[in-house]
């Protein structure tokens, strides 16, 4: 079964930053920086 790697990525960092507001920054940067390294692999 395929799953969009983006779309977990998303529910990962909604559900820390719901836990952690403090972690933010943190969290959008992360994510920024793995869809972009995965937009180039692909």
């Amino acid at each position: 079964m395929y799953v969009n790697t983006q779309a977990i990525l998303s529910l990962i960092a909604g559900i820390l930053i719901l836990i952690r507001p403090a972690l933010l920054n943190y969290i959008i940067a992360i994510y920024l920086i793995i869809v972009g390294v995965m937009g180039l692999v692909r």
